[in-house]
């Protein structure tokens, strides 16, 4: 079971996170169908949104949105901070040779662009806020160097973040995903800092630790070193959708009388399907006319 964690080191001055999800991207993979190299770019912005989201506890939904001129176009992840995530692609089938380090070339498939972040808050409690977006150009088009950039940029806050996937070829297709997150907060030590990065510096690839079996207290321990730390809170996190029948019936609903009589006498039903998890929901000519005679059909 995938799994997030995160806690405090060298005395509450640095704040920590990791997480394994391996099955979180072979379900986004499975439902939206994406080549390898647009598979490592869409996992490691699912895991950042998820490690980002985990460090904010006053919205009820952020988003992280990636608008590039390459070939995959935009990428999109949201968190609920219940430890689910979502997100799709604009082009899932997009696709490049390897980068001449023979690794994914992300960064070419990526582009250049501006990488978004979205806060909204109090929805769960029927107050709508107007949402915090900040946004940063594109520095690297590896992600991880884009999720740091943001951070020290609108947030103010120095941070080292580490993103990795290893695929394979053959089913699952996700040998490994994961991630960390370190920011160092007011009254850190720039020794402590120092280590840390010398640390990391030499560290193994995450990817390499995660696919042998490696838990997120151990990437944990691969970015610290000798530094201690205290593990806080730690989240199950899966790829999780909130749509739901009743929503598409709700969809369907709000476009009108005279819509849904069209699809009930043109098209004999309807189809809906969901961007962020491919889900599809179909409603026959019964299903069309109780909306039209009850405006609900009580799922």
């Amino acid at each position: 079971m995938d799994k997030l964690i995160q806690g405090v080191a060298a005395g509450g001055t640095i704040r920590v996170l990791a997480a394994i999800t391996t099955g979180v991207l072979e379900e986004a993979i499975r439902r939206h169908q994406t080549s390898p190299t647009v598979s490592a770019a869409f996992g490691r912005v699912l895991t950042g949104t998820l490690l980002l989201g985990a460090t904010f506890k006053d919205f009820d939904r952020l988003t992280v949105k990636i608008e590039s001129d390459g070939p995959v176009g935009n990428i999109v992840a949201e968190t609920t901070g219940n430890g689910s995530v979502r997100g799709y692609v604009r082009n899932p089938d997009a696709e490049l040779p390897p980068a001449d380090n023979g690794k994914f070339n992300v960064k070419g498939v990526i582009g250049d662009g501006t990488f978004y972040v979205i806060r909204e808050s109090g929805f769960d409690m029927g107050f709508h806020k107007e949402p915090y977006v900040g946004s940063v150009p594109i520095v690297s088009g590896e992600i991880a160097e884009d999720f740091a950039y943001y951070l020290v940029k609108s947030e103010q806050i120095p941070s080292a973040v580490l993103l990795g996937v290893l695929l394979r070829g053959t089913e699952p297709f996700v040998a490994a995903s994961g991630g960390v997150l370190v920011q160092m907060l007011p009254g850190a030590n720039e020794h402590i800092i120092t280590m840390i990065e010398d640390t990391i510096r030499h560290a193994p690839h995450l990817t390499s630790v995660i696919k042998e079996g490696a838990t997120p207290e151990d990437l944990l321990r691969l970015a610290l070193g000798e530094i201690d730390f205290e593990i806080l809170e730690e989240t199950q996190v899966e790829f999780r959708c909130n749509c739901s029948m009743e929503k598409a019936v709700s969809l369907i609903g709000s476009l009108g009388n005279v819509e849904v009589a069209s699809m009930l006498t043109e098209d004999k039903g309807a189809t809906m399907t969901c961007g962020f998890c491919n889900e599809t929901y179909g409603l026959t000519e019964e299903d069309l006319q109780a909306i039209l005679e009850e405006g609900n059909l009580g799922y």
